[in-house]
């Protein structure tokens, strides 16, 4: 049941995030790296991928799946968050502290081991290392 309600919030706020990426594209398409071309595509490419990744995180039938999809998927956008720290690339409008940087990588951590654990995974990296 905790399972069940830890992924109903955390695939709600990819769908809200997803969804955040067509009502304001702009600020997305500023932080996507140069070296990676049609960025407006990609901005609209990575919210169809929230939104979808938000459901599938919900269904219990395709958790573990999506779960390890998420996980590649956040590493897959992690540099269009480091792109904004080195590059000093402001979002909304606003210029990020290191402090917040770091608060994003942490915060970016702690949603790969929510994947990890809703996928299933942790429990069997867990019990893995415990029986080995």
């Amino acid at each position: 049941m905790l399972t069940h309600v830890l992924a109903t919030i955390y695939g709600i706020a990819f769908i809200i995030a997803g969804i955040a990426h067509f009502k304001n594209p702009q600020i997305f398409v500023e932080i996507v790296p140069p070296f990676l071309p049609f960025p407006l595509f990609l901005v609209y490419l990575t919210g169809i991928m929230e939104i979808a990744g938000g459901i599938g995180i919900i269904h219990p039938d395709s958790r573990e799946l999506t779960g390890r999809l998420l996980v590649l998927f956040l590493i897959a956008v992690f540099p269009a968050n480091l792109y904004m720290w080195i590059s000093d690339v402001p979002f909304n409008g606003t210029l990020l502290t290191t402090q917040q940087h770091l608060l994003r990588l942490v915060v970016q951590i702690i949603l790969i081991i929510t994947s990890t654990f809703l996928s299933g995974d942790l429990q069997r990296l867990r019990a893995t290392l415990s029986s080995g």
